[in-house]
């Protein structure tokens, strides 16, 4: 699939996406819907269910993201704790973890998140796919909520 996402790819957005070895197995469930949608994957790692440290992939995503290299990130490990916390010390990053859609939609609407953070142990492959679904569809409203958002950063 990796070849025929490039001929679309001024169309469509880019998304970062990485996990630590607790995500892995859900990386590739969610790389294949991604670009089953159209959707370009940066495969950011990890490669295997060898333990590895969250931060890192954390901030591989988060910085693709802050970047502009990445339009948006999702991130994954055991509970999504991790990489939530970890993704939000780049500058310019609002992940938000969600194990719902009403979460995926308000961390969008409300809040303009630009990367989800997923729990691969606490959240089933089929909500984890309508999550996927709601958040990237979901726009921004703008308003009283950028104004909100402009006193996240000091």
């Amino acid at each position: 699939m990796a070849g025929s996402s490039a001929s679309s790819k001024e169309n469509k957005m880019v998304i970062a996406v990485g996990c630590d070895h607790a995500g892995f197995i859900l990386k590739k469930m969610v790389s294949e819907q991604l670009q089953a949608a159209g959707y370009i994957v940066m495969d950011l790692g990890t490669d295997s269910t060898v333990s590895v440290d969250y931060p890192d992939y954390a901030h591989a995503v988060a910085k693709a993201v802050s970047s502009g290299k990445a339009e948006k990130g999702i991130a994954i490990c055991g509970s999504g704790i991790g990489m939530s916390i970890a993704a939000n010390k780049v500058r310019g990053i609002r992940a938000a973890l969600c194990a719902t859609t009403e979460q995926a939609k308000l961390s969008r609407a409300h809040n303009d998140a630009n990367v989800l953070a997923l729990g691969a142990r606490l959240t089933s492959p089929e909500d984890i796919r309508a999550i996927i679904e709601v958040w990237l569809n979901t726009p921004f409203e703008g308003g009283r909520h950028q104004r909100r958002i402009d006193k996240i950063e000091i």
